[in-house]
């Protein structure tokens, strides 16, 4: 594997709710796929908290907006899609680009113009990378929409990915 395939476009250090939408648009952005678990909300909670819920609020008038999941849960994924009034996917088996290439084949998006977001190295971050397009990395959310920082997963992706060169300190 070319270690550069872990490599974010954008390493943020912040969790979503800091990302400021500024910067997407000055990359000439135009269509977010955000990951679900970790990046919106953790993993075992079911309610998106009011500061993630706000920025998408504030991002939907900038990007259309897809949550593509590595959940396999279709319930769980269809609810939280609700809660924010959008399209999904669920089960996308990244770093599987079968997911993403279906999106674009259905929607008709340039890959120039879409970012994804999400908290994981090793499927969100390898699956834009290994489709060429925009990766953003950001710390995964607490229950209160700000940035764990003490996520074993991330962290430990983080230390395997600079041992491999992927990442620079």
């Amino acid at each position: 594997m070319k270690v550069k395939l872990l490599e974010p476009n954008w390493n943020s250090g912040v969790s979503i709710v800091n990302l400021p939408h500024s910067e997407l648009i000055a990359r000439g952005i135009l269509c977010l796929l955000l990951d679900v678990d970790g990046t919106l909300l953790p993993r075992t909670d079911h309610k998106i908290s009011i500061p993630v819920k706000n920025w998408i609020h504030t991002a939907k008038s900038y990007f259309r907006i897809h949550l593509i999941s590595n959940n396999p849960s279709k319930n769980r994924i269809k609810k939280i899609a609700e809660q924010l009034n959008l399209s999904y996917s669920y089960k996308a088996s990244k770093p599987s680009r079968k997911e993403l290439i279906g999106f674009i084949n259905k929607t008709g998006e340039k890959k120039e113009t879409l970012a994804i977001i999400g908290d994981r190295i090793f499927t969100d971050i390898l699956a834009g990378n290994r489709l060429g397009i925009y990766t953003i990395l950001v710390k995964p959310t607490n229950s209160d929409g700000f940035a764990n920082l003490n996520s074993k997963v991330q962290n430990f992706e983080i230390k395997l990915s600079l041992l491999m060169g992927a990442l620079k300190k």
